[in-house]
Order: structure tokens, then C-alpha cells, then sequence
């Protein structure tokens, strides 16, 4: 059998074909990230404060769930720096699926919380404690504000990047959470019933649970090593079979090294008369043209007929 390894041939030296997947910059996107994370640190420290003072859960809970917006932006920070490392030694393909541990880690990070707030929303729907309203209020619509700035700040960062996407997702989230809060708030205000606030704490719970679960099966996908959700591995295989010359299609695999970086390799059998190295580069430049597999590594064999598969490439004279 023969194994052809074409990095030679695009220049592909494993740094660059996970390249063509960032839009922003790594600096760019460590820049953005930075500032988010020094506005939520900031704002979040004054929020855990007028919570304890204003005695309201879903402002506490707020606070929760910026707690993890600042730890998916810092495990972001650190992802980006691990994922920059080049290959080596027994990291062949370098650290880049730090990415993904940092997004699931965010995802389960937001479940447990979510089930945390969850618990004690409903002890305070049955015994509601009194809570200040208008501070409640105040506080969310200034949450409110700098959750904007921070959702236009991550939208300058590349959120192809599952990593960056679960940040992202994290402060969108959070957005929600401190509009149901400040009406919550405003409902207290106005009326007195305090379990308003254990109710707008149920709501931030639900997004929680909503973005937690969305990150972990994202996440997960690519850990059980699934195909990219926009690529569907029968329809790679028919366009191979399509290519003219090609017999026959064996060990077909696609995945995901990590978000935005798919890979493929399989065992390709072609006619005898034809040359499997031009078949191979035919073959990778439609996978890349068509399907955006920039990584391809291409088993190329020449079979004697559709029944009877035989191993050996020959070259052929150009």
C-alpha cells in the first residue's frame, strides 16, 4: 500500500491550514477579549455588593453568571495562548483542542450554576425575603449597559472559534439576564411583591441552562470526533465517487481537530490507466474548493477492477 503524505505539495506545514478559519487576528481577538474582561471584573465586583445590600437573588445570580463570563473570557485568553503553540513531540497537532476543553468547560460551569439558582429560586418563591426594588432596578439597567458594550466589543473578536462563540454566548446570555432583572426590579418597585425577583432568577436560570447545554453538545461533538455540523460525510463520499476515475471509497473519516478546522483522510481506489497522484490533487483541490477541508490526507491505490481491489500506485510520466 501506499500512503501519500501531500503536505509538500500546498505547503502545508501544519501551521497553516488552520489559518484560513480566523478572520481576526489572535492578537486582535486577545486585545478585544482583554477589555471584556476588565469591564465585567469591574462591574461584577459592584454587582455581588448591591446584591447582598438590595437582598435580591437575581441580582446575585447575575453576578453568577458574569462570574462565568469572566472565567470563559480568561480560559478563552489562555486557549488562545495554548492553541498558538506549534506542534511538537507527541502533540502532533499542537494544543489547538485546548479550545474546546475551555468551551466546555464553560458549558458544564453554567449548568451547575443554573441548577444552583434553580434551588434557590424556589425557596424564595415559597418564602420570599424583602427586596429593595429600585437599587435592583438601577443596578441591571447599568448591567444592562455594560453588557452592551461588551457584546460589541466580543463582536469584533473572531467567533468562528467555538472558544470565542461560548464567550460570546456567555455575555448574550447575560444581556437577557439583567433586561429580565431590571423588570423584575421595576415590578418590585412598583407593586411590593418580592417574588418577582425569585422569578427573574428562574429566567437567568433558563438561559444558563439553555447556553450551558448548547456548549457542552457542541463541545462534545468534537471530543467523540463527529463530523463538522455542516458537513455531511454521504455527501463527501458521493462527490469522491463522482470524480471521474475514482472506483471506490474506503475508511472515510471527517472531523474536527478543533471549531473551524476540519479534516478528512481515507483510502481511495482508482482505475488502472489513470494516475492516483493527479487523481489525489484533483481530489484536494475539490474537497478544499467545495467543502473548505483544507487538511486531507488521501490513501491513493489503483484497483483492477470494480470487484477486485489491488494496492500499488504507479507513477505516470506527466
Amino acid at each position: 500500500m501506499h500512503a501519500h503524505d501531500h503536505s509538500d505539495d500546498h505547503g502545508h506545514d501544519g501551521s497553516s491550514h488552520h489559518g484560513h478559519s480566523h478572520g481576526v487576528s489572535r492578537n486582535a481577538d486577545k486585545r478585544w477579549l482583554t477589555l471584556a474582561l476588565a469591564l465585567l471584573l469591574a462591574f461584577m465586583v459592584a454587582e455581588v455588593v448591591v446584591g447582598i445590600m438590595a437582598r435580591s437573588l437575581a441580582l446575585i445570580s447575575d453576578a453568577g453568571h458574569m462570574l462565568t463570563d469572566v472565567g470563559s473570557i480568561a480560559l478563552a485568553l489562555f486557549a488562545i495562548r495554548m492553541a498558538a503553540r506549534p506542534a511538537h513531540g507527541r502533540y502532533t497537532f499542537g494544543f489547538k483542542r485546548v479550545e474546546i476543553l475551555s468551551a466546555q468547560a464553560n458549558g458544564l460551569t453554567l449548568l451547575l450554576l443554573a441548577a444552583w439558582f434553580v434551588y434557590e429560586a424556589i425557596q424564595r418563591l415559597i418564602t420570599p425575603p424583602p427586596v429593595q426594588g429600585s437599587l435592583m432596578t438601577l443596578v441591571a439597567i447599568a448591567g444592562i449597559v455594560v453588557n452592551l458594550a461588551v457584546v460589541w466589543i466580543m463582536g469584533k473578536a473572531n467567533r468562528q472559534s467555538l472558544n470565542i462563540q461560548g464567550s460570546y454566548a456567555h455575555i448574550l446570555n447575560d444581556l437577557y439576564a439583567f433586561i429580565a432583572t431590571a423588570v423584575a426590579g421595576g415590578l418590585i418597585w412598583l407593586t411590593g411583591w418580592d417574588r418577582f425577583d425569585a422569578i427573574a432568577a428562574l429566567v437567568v436560570a433558563a438561559l444558563m441552562l439553555k447556553a450551558g447545554i448548547e456548549l457542552v453538545r457542541a463541545s462534545g461533538r468534537i471530543f467523540l470526533e463527529a463530523s463538522p455540523k455542516n458537513l455531511d460525510p454521504a455527501a463527501v463520499r458521493a462527490s469522491i465517487l463522482a470524480t471521474a476515475g475514482v472506483t471506490a471509497v474506503n475508511d472515510l473519516h471527517i472531523w474536527e481537530v478543533t471549531s473551524g478546522f476540519p479534516a478528512l483522510s481515507g483510502h481511495i481506489f482508482v482505475r488502472p490507466e489513470d494516475d492516483c497522484h493527479g487523481k489525489r490533487r484533483e481530489l484536494e483541490t475539490m474537497l478544499r474548493d467545495g467543502y473548505g477541508i483544507e487538511h486531507a490526507t488521501l490513501q491513493m491505490d489503483h484497483a483492477r477492477d470494480s470487484s477486485r481491489l489491488v494496492t500499488g500506485c504507479r507513477h505516470d510520466a506527466a
